[in-house]
C-alpha cells in the first residue's frame, strides 16, 4: 500500500511473523494460504488466517488442541450460483465428535473446548477456508483426542 497514515492497515501481501511455524512448500499443491495477520504482522490487530483448499488430501490438518481464547473456523465453497455449497466435503473433529461438512460453514469453537483434526476429503471446486480470533496471537493447547 502507498504511504499514509492508514495504509498500515491493509494487508494485502502474505507475511507471516516471526512465531508463526514456517510451511515448506507444498509439492502435491493441495492448499495455499492467501493472507494472514496478527499483532506481529499489525500492531493492535487479532489473529485472521485465510487460505483455500484446491485438491483433496489425506494429510491432517491440524492435531487436536484448545485455546484459552473463542475461535471461528469458517469454510466456504466457491459456486456463485449455490454459495452454500461447499463444493467438496470435510471431516471435522469438534468435541470429540466427528462432523462431515457439505456446506459452507461458520464454526464457533469456545475457549476451551477440543478442536480437530480435520481433512479435506473432497474437493469439487476451491475451498476458502479462514480462521480468526479475538487474540493477538494464534497459541494452540495441546488436547487429548476425545
Amino acid at each position: 500500500m502507498s504511504e499514509s497514515k492508514y495504509g498500515k492497515y491493509i494487508v494485502t501481501q502474505l507475511k507471516l511473523p516471526q512465531s508463526a511455524q514456517q510451511e515448506a512448500p507444498d509439492p502435491e499443491k493441495y492448499r495455499e494460504r492467501i493472507l494472514y495477520l496478527d499483532k506481529e504482522v499489525v500492531e493492535g490487530a487479532f489473529y485472521v488466517s485465510s487460505g483455500w483448499y484446491l485438491k483433496a488430501s489425506d494429510i491432517k490438518q491440524a492435531e487436536a488442541h484448545t485455546h484459552d481464547f473463542d475461535e471461528v473456523v469458517a469454510f466456504f465453497g466457491t459456486n456463485p450460483e449455490d454459495p452454500l455449497d461447499l463444493c467438496g466435503e470435510i471431516e471435522f473433529w469438534l468435541g470429540g465428535e466427528i462432523h462431515t461438512i457439505k456446506n459452507s460453514c461458520l464454526i464457533f469453537v469456545p475457549k476451551g473446548l477440543s478442536h480437530c483434526p480435520y481433512w479435506i476429503r473432497r474437493v469439487d471446486r476451491p475451498i476458502v477456508h479462514f480462521s480468526t480470533a479475538p487474540y493477538g496471537t494464534y497459541i494452540q493447547n495441546a488436547s487429548e483426542p476425545q
